[in-house]
């Protein structure tokens, strides 16, 4: 999701929930993403992952722009596709849960959001939040602007 307030261009990114994450911050945001089934529509299930890990349904969106894909360095492939929107005033991060085991080693579960906050950020801070892997799709969502 990307929006223009006050002529500034901002992109919305999720910080990842869990115990691994809590004291990281730069570096570690992301699109807001999940893993297709196999034949399964990507454009579909981007969609139904933005809803499950951000907590908002948009509006019926009819332009999204496709950013193509990128290799993370793990070695996940991201599809990623782009819509302009904003998030209601009233806006609560309502991410859906993951279980495991914490602390580790202790045979104890516990659940916490795949999501902890979402925030849109300028491009220029959002460069630095993003995972390095994942910058590509802002280059892209520029160009893509840039040319309508």
């Amino acid at each position: 999701m990307f929006r223009c307030r006050k002529n500034k261009f901002e992109v919305l990114l999720a910080h990842p929930g869990g115990p691994f994450h809590v004291q990281k911050d730069e570096g570690a945001w992301t699109i807001p993403k999940g893993e297709a089934a196999p034949g399964e529509d990507l454009l579909t299930r981007a969609e139904i992952e933005f809803e499950e890990e951000v907590g908002f349904r948009p509006k019926t969106v009819r332009n999204y722009i496709e950013l193509g894909s990128i290799i993370q360095k793990g070695g996940k492939t991201v599809h990623g596709w782009a819509f302009e929107g904003d998030l209601p005033e009233s806006f609560e991060c309502k991410s859906n849960l993951f279980e495991m085991e914490w602390p580790p080693r202790s045979g104890k579960r516990k659940m916490f959001p795949e999501v902890d906050r979402v925030c849109f950020f300028s491009d220029e801070i959002a460069r630095r939040k993003l995972k390095s892997t994942q910058v590509p799709f802002l280059d892209r969502l520029r160009a893509a602007i840039k040319a309508d």
